[in-house]
């Protein structure tokens, strides 16, 4: 078995880490820089007047849904693991979603902090774990079904898209379903669980191999179904009303940073754009998708009819409560778990209980 104590330290920078982090800044530094005015056809200059006519009662507004959004993601992660209170979730989730954008390592970094806040609270590893799976099916299943609702939106108000556009829609929703459609299959048969583990199997022996690695994948595929069928049938409800308020917050983020720089589209098209970014984020070449996001949701802006400078501007301003504005949060989430005196480190000989006992509630 491995060293419990393992999951309570940060993996060091590597040279590697680091390099690999100044080239993704600098990718997003690029994207934002150069691409983005590009795509729209401005300049920063441009934006940052625009920018500088928002009003304080919108910037409020706006600050009042990034809270709104971060509390609603502490919903999905407290129902993902039993015991863990809505503050400590607010915490682990900005306090790992902060060093994932600041420090080499990116989401991996995220994922150790995630483990490690958990664990000096007195979280089993398997429990965090399978936390840590949940939260991330349950993310990516509800951003790639944004596309398919988008799709569906637009074909019930008749609006039309430009081919390139459609084209990416369409390849973005059909991508979508099939995910959907595979982790469903997943969920409700162990055959089809089973048939996957080997496809990966398979593939994985193709590209690499190495001998004592059969069914690898086709184990892990087991234990991970039966892990997440076990918390999400008791907490589904929670899970998935914590998602749709974590993006239907963002929603209303983006519909604000519309209005208030004056671009004015119909909910369909807007939806739409909305959705591609969200999808967007997940790309990892960059810290959380930033520069990609903002310069793909920019050009769908452009693309149904929006004045370019205008998206920009729209999609810097959401970007600023989207990614910007959870720091602080993050860094008072660190200060907050280093001062709490129910954080402790467990010995190395010991594992943790499983859940955290009824004392240690907040």
């Amino acid at each position: 078995m491995s060293d419990p104590a393992a999951s309570l330290t940060m993996p060091r920078p590597t040279v590697r880490s680091v390099l690999r982090l100044l080239l993704s800044l600098g990718v997003a530094a690029a994207l934002l820089g150069w691409a983005l005015p590009r795509v729209t056809d401005t300049t920063w200059s441009a934006i940052i007047d625009i920018l500088a006519t928002v009003p304080g009662l919108a910037l409020a507004a706006c600050f009042a849904l990034t809270i709104a959004f971060l509390v609603s993601y502490a919903v999905t992660l407290r129902a993902s693991l039993p015991g863990l209170t809505i503050p400590k979730a607010f915490i682990v989730n900005t306090a790992g979603t902060t060093v994932s954008k600041l420090f080499p390592g990116g989401g991996a970094v995220g994922l150790a902090a995630t483990f490690m806040l958990c664990r000096s609270w007195g979280f089993s590893l398997r429990a965090v774990t399978t936390s840590a799976i949940v939260t991330g099916v349950w993310n990516t299943l509800t951003r790639v079904a944004l596309p398919v609702l988008a799709i569906g939106l637009l074909a019930a108000t008749h609006t039309a898209m430009p081919g390139l556009l459609r084209q990416a829609a369409w390849g973005a929703a059909l991508s979508g379903l099939a995910i959907l459609a595979v982790f469903v299959g997943i969920i409700a048969s162990r055959r089809v669980a089973d048939v996957v583990g080997r496809a990966v199997d398979r593939t994985v022996e193709r590209l690499r191999p190495r001998r004592g690695r059969r069914r690898r994948a086709q184990a892990a595929m087991r234990d991970t179904r039966a892990r997440i069928i076990e918390r999400v049938q008791v907490a589904w409800v929670p899970l998935t009303l914590g998602m749709v308020g974590f993006f239907a917050a963002q929603l209303g983020i983006f519909l604000i940073s519309l209005h208030v720089t004056g671009i004015e589209l119909a909910f369909a098209p807007a939806f739409a754009a909305f959705a591609l970014g969200r999808l967007l984020t997940a790309v990892g070449i960059t810290p959380g998708g930033i520069g990609i996001t903002e310069t793909g949701t920019a050009a769908a802006l452009v693309a149904f009819g929006a004045d370019p400078a205008l998206s920009a501007a729209a999609v810097i301003l959401m970007s600023i409560f989207t990614n910007l504005a959870e720091i602080p949060f993050g860094v008072m989430s660190w200060v907050l778990w280093s001062v709490d005196p129910q954080t402790h480190f467990r010995s190395r000989d010991r594992e943790p209980q499983e859940a955290m006992p009824s004392s240690r509630r907040t």
